[in-house]
């Protein structure tokens, strides 16, 4: 923030500051940024103010520092608000000392922007004529009929600015944490163990950014927990109820704190979406392991009976026979006929390394 302002007051070219669209907010070092520029402007429907500081991971900071904090940045806003009503001074001291903020027509009104426009070309045209003051002296503008040039992002800071964006940050730690527990649950493949690394490590770094009360993580731990246990050892869904609470709970303490700027907080429809669908995953595993524990036995000895298999030699009453991708040693059961070479076969029991076939199909 402060290099930011400080290249805008060093900048030998005008350098207006622009609040929009409708709906965007000027908010902490925002506030500072657009009282630094030579020129403000805001569109109808925004904000500006809330500029009280905190600390890296939005907390308050002690007392001590936060009188430091607050007394050096107002000022910083009285030099750049100098030329404005006294109004407009107190306005800004006010979004520092007690996170006050203004509408744009507030602001207006007592001078702390310049002007209210409802886009682009209807600010150039205000501008038009308007006196900055400058470094170098008062300079007029002349905008009428200027030529805009956009100026994009480039790929990186695109990403950058997906990677900060709360609602993915948090999609991100929620697909990473699950691919990490279901890589250690099943460990042995790779695929979910990578995917889980990468999206936490893309996560940690949105988080790093935002201001987040990492006490939330331990909550999101639990829930994931929660529902592996519910699979390891199941409990018709009481754990993974519980864990749909503590999940969504989690997201709320880590990403929705008090504190936190309303630009950084989490959607809670998607946090309640995402958990109760993380629950009916787990929900739906857990179907599934109940299935297989009632499943009959499938291997061995007892999955051999009832298959089919060809005659391998004629079988009267002994003979041989492929069954299950092997060949067996067969005789034949009590009471049925002999059994010619290509013909198929039903296994009846399993006796040692023998088996007791008939002809399938009687």
């Amino acid at each position: 923030m402060k290099t930011m302002a400080q290249d805008i007051r060093a900048s030998s070219v005008p350098v207006v500051v622009y609040v929009s669209p409708r709906g965007a907010w000027a908010a902490s070092a925002g506030t500072v940024i657009t009282l630094a520029g030579h020129a403000a402007a805001m569109a109808p429907e925004t904000a500006i103010g809330a500029a009280s500081p905190v600390g890296g991971q939005g907390e308050n900071l002690a007392s001590t520092e936060e009188t430091k904090t607050k007394e050096a940045m107002k000022a910083l806003v009285r030099s750049y608000t100098e030329r404005r009503r006294p109004e407009a001074v107190a306005l800004a001291e006010e979004t520092i000392e007690s996170a006050k903020a203004a509408s744009a027509t507030e602001a207006l009104r007592v001078g702390l922007v310049d002007f209210i426009a409802n886009d682009l070309e209807d600010l150039l045209n205000q501008l038009d004529g308007y006196t900055v003051q400058m470094a170098s002296g008062p300079r007029t503008l002349h905008t009428a009929g200027a030529i805009t040039e956009e100026v994009p992002m480039s790929l990186i800071e695109q990403l950058l600015e997906i990677l900060t964006n709360p609602n993915i940050v948090f999609l991100l730690l929620s697909i990473g944490v699950q691919a990490i527990f279901i890589e250690l649950s099943s460990p042995g493949g790779w695929v979910s163990g990578f995917l889980g690394a990468v999206c936490l490590a893309l996560a940690a770094y949105g988080m790093g950014v935002l201001s987040v009360n990492w006490f939330g993580l331990v909550f999101l731990i639990i829930a994931f927990v929660l529902f592996i246990v519910d699979i390891k050892a199941p409990t018709h869904g009481a754990l993974t109820t519980a864990g749909i609470g503590s999940f969504i709970v989690g997201a709320l303490v880590l990403f929705n704190s008090p504190g936190t700027p309303q630009f950084q907080r989490v959607s809670l429809p998607l946090v309640i979406l995402v958990g109760i669908l993380t629950g009916l995953l787990f929900a739906v595993i857990i179907g599934f392991a109940l299935r297989a524990q009632k499943r009959p036995v499938i291997t061995g000895q007892e999955g051999m009976r009832g298959q089919t298999g060809i005659a391998r030699t004629d079988i009267d009453p002994t003979g041989q026979v492929q069954a299950g991708s092997e060949l067996w040693t067969a005789e034949l059961a009590q009471g049925c006929k002999a059994i010619r070479r290509g013909e198929r076969v039903e296994v009846v029991t399993v006796e040692g390394l023998h088996l007791r076939v008939r002809k399938a199909g009687k």
